[in-house]
């Protein structure tokens, strides 16, 4: 698993960039301060274009904490209004995290700079001539979670919806049970190429064999062991074989199954 570290400043994630008339378009700032400056010095390697608006496509800290460097440079921030209420609950605690893993100097400049536009379920953006749809998920990796489908070229950026080529997570701030018509909604799209939260990009179909299969064979089998009286140890080792091809396989399985034992108990 590529931690935070202080070599990538808190950028351990997929990020995107759109390139318009009017200027670029990033998804995802990066984790700090200087993480989004760096991420700044590789789009100019592409464009020469200033980035004139960042999309928070979720609620982790390489989702937003960067946005402070954009925003000082004119950028507008937009996110889902979930996302920004999840961001505002959890800085503190990113930030403390990000201090431990990135070091002291890593996160110097970063603060908790929120999105000044935000939106409910949607928002359409034409941009550069560009037309862009940011649509909420209602809740799947972070409560905040939002795809931004280009429908011209027929390509998602998905954030933390999806995972390619290794594990997703399921963490308390998750939602196991709704992540799935999450993405079914997402695939509703048809996208011709995905840009996921982690990983390279790829197709539809590889997004569904490394994410959506994952998580509905977690919730088949953690539910019927609920619905056979189980208890917690047989929710964790539910079997999980199938996708030992997936990066952080071991580090990962265990703990997505015992948060999603702990998720959809509520249920019963």
């Amino acid at each position: 698993m590529v931690q935070r570290s202080p070599e990538n400043l808190g950028n351990n994630a997929t990020f995107g960039l759109i390139v318009t008339d009017a200027g670029a378009v990033l998804i995802d700032p990066g984790g700090t301060y200087k993480g989004a400056a760096k991420l700044a010095a590789v789009i100019k390697t592409v464009t020469d274009k200033p980035v004139k608006i960042v999309i928070n496509s979720g609620g982790q800290d390489h989702r937003w904490l960067g946005n402070g460097y954009f925003k000082e440079r004119g950028a507008r921030i937009i996110a889902s209004s979930a996302a920004v209420e999840d961001h505002q609950e959890r800085a503190n605690g990113q930030l403390q995290g990000l201090e431990f893993l990135v070091g002291k100097e890593g996160v110097e400049g970063t603060q908790a700079v929120y999105a000044d536009e935000t939106f409910e379920e949607s928002l359409s953006l034409d941009f550069g001539g560009v037309q862009m749809e940011l649509i909420a998920t209602g809740g799947a990796h972070t409560p905040g979670d939002a795809v931004i489908w280009l429908p011209e070229s027929r390509v998602a950026f998905t954030g933390d919806m999806v995972y390619l080529e290794r594990m997703l997570g399921v963490g308390a701030m998750s939602d196991v049970k709704n992540w799935i018509p999450a993405f079914e909604a997402m695939a509703a799209l048809k996208p011709l190429h995905i840009v996921p939260g982690h990983g390279n990009p790829s197709t539809l179909e590889r997004a569904k064999a490394d994410t959506y299969d994952y998580l509905v064979n977690l919730n088949k089998r953690v539910l019927t062991v609920l619905e056979n009286g189980g208890e917690i140890a047989d929710g964790i080792a539910i079997d999980q074989d199938a996708f030992k091809y997936l990066l952080n396989f071991d580090q990962l399985a265990r703990r997505n199954a015992q948060e999603a034992y702990m998720q959809l108990e509520f249920d019963f």
